[in-house]
């Protein structure tokens, strides 16, 4: 049994057409990647003695998703704080993290989590950490926008 294609109608042309033009876009985009290598990030410290940050993609400022890495050098304490954003996500990248949550300082409630370690944090879910044993660097995914409010401010 033999099979003739037809041309296509009229509808399926358009369909087409219509299909290929709802591409152009999302080909276009691909000119907008964002690679970011190693010696090419660059990290700021907000306060002398807090964390170093770099921004990777998006803007933490302002609504979207955003990707930050967080440099958090050797020995600091980060006391209980909370931040605003619906989504977060957490990757150890190096360095052993210690993270707990909590709205007190309470070194019983950390959990040890090493290099390749993904954890979430729930929206304004106070917590505390800890680059106890050598510098910790983070990558956070998260939606803006962003803040850390530290628990000891809230209460006043």
């Amino acid at each position: 049994m033999s099979r003739t294609l037809k041309s296509p109608s009229s509808t399926v042309r358009c369909l087409v057409v219509a299909m290929c033009a709802a591409l152009i876009p999302a080909f276009s985009h691909a000119q907008d990647a964002i690679i970011k290598i190693p010696q090419d990030i660059t990290y700021k410290a907000p306060l002398a003695g807090a964390p170093e940050v770099a921004v990777l993609f998006g803007d933490p400022a302002k609504a979207g998703v955003y990707v930050t890495r967080v440099k958090i050098p050797a020995g600091l304490k980060l006391m209980p704080h909370w931040h605003p954003d619906e989504v977060r996500t957490v990757v150890v990248l190096s360095g052993t993290f210690l993270h707990g949550y909590g709205e007190q300082w309470d070194e019983t409630k950390l959990k040890v989590h090493p290099p390749g370690t993904f954890f979430s944090e729930p929206s304004k879910a106070p917590h505390f950490a800890w680059a106890r044993d050598g510098e910790v660097v983070l990558q956070i995914t998260a939606t803006g926008p962003t803040a850390t409010t530290n628990v000891e401010q809230a209460r006043k």
